[in-house]
């Protein structure tokens, strides 16, 4: 799985990048149908924004999240990537299962 990085407005830390791979690494883990990984950083005046868009077999599923913090806004993209997964995943489920 590929992981691409890009920072506007930001300069892109290892500090950053070693945060975000922790995060994802549990993304990663329970759905190991992702063949890559797309994460943008922005800063606009005081906001942090973070966003990503996950490609899964056929389907790219897109999470924004925007924080006073870089980190905080880290944490909730990969929460709304992880809820956003989830209902990907059900979806395919039940329509297998009928």
């Amino acid at each position: 799985m590929e992981i691409n990085y890009t920072g506007r407005n930001i300069d892109l830390t290892p500090a950053i990048k070693t945060f975000t791979e922790e995060k994802m690494q549990r993304l990663i883990t329970r759905h190991n149908t992702i063949t890559s990984l797309n994460i943008t950083f922005q800063v606009e005046h005081l906001s942090h924004i973070a966003e990503a868009t996950a490609y899964v077999y056929g389907t790219e599923i897109h999470a924004s999240a925007k924080s006073d913090d870089m980190y905080i806004a880290i944490d909730m993209l990969a929460e709304k990537l992880l809820t956003q997964l989830n209902k990907h995943k059900d979806k395919m489920t039940d329509h297998h299962q009928r």
